[in-house]
């Protein structure tokens, strides 16, 4: 079984960072792909970025440019850097983990971003 924890989420002004974390126990021996979607009230839940096992990454045009992705596979933590917070950005972020391609993988609690003045 694979357990993800997401930590990191907060309230932020407009411009303002944070780095969420997810970290990943259990039992595998590679992963897929690890996934980061966020969720707002009244919208469906979106893809935001990924990176791969292999390290590519992707990114939604959305927060290209501002948001990163980086994983610490000592720590089995991946981490969304949140920069340059606009008010459309605050949502629930989930961190989604896939062992195997096509999978629905495991989800994580998500963690909560408010960004507002």
């Amino acid at each position: 079984q694979v357990r993800l924890v997401e930590s990191g989420g907060g309230l932020v002004q407009p411009g303002g960072s944070l780095r969420l974390s997810c970290k990943v126990s259990g039992r595998f021996v590679s992963f897929n792909v690890m996934q980061w979607y966020r969720q707002a009230p009244g919208k469906e839940r979106e893809l935001v970025g990924s990176i791969t096992s292999s390290g590519n990454v992707y990114y939604s045009e959305s927060v290209k440019g501002r948001f990163t992705i980086s994983s610490d596979k000592a720590k089995s933590t991946a981490y969304l850097h949140v920069n340059s917070l606009k008010t459309e950005d605050a949502a629930v972020y989930y961190c989604n983990f896939k062992v195997s391609a096509g999978t629905p993988g495991y989800w994580g609690q998500g963690t909560q971003v408010t960004v507002s003045s």
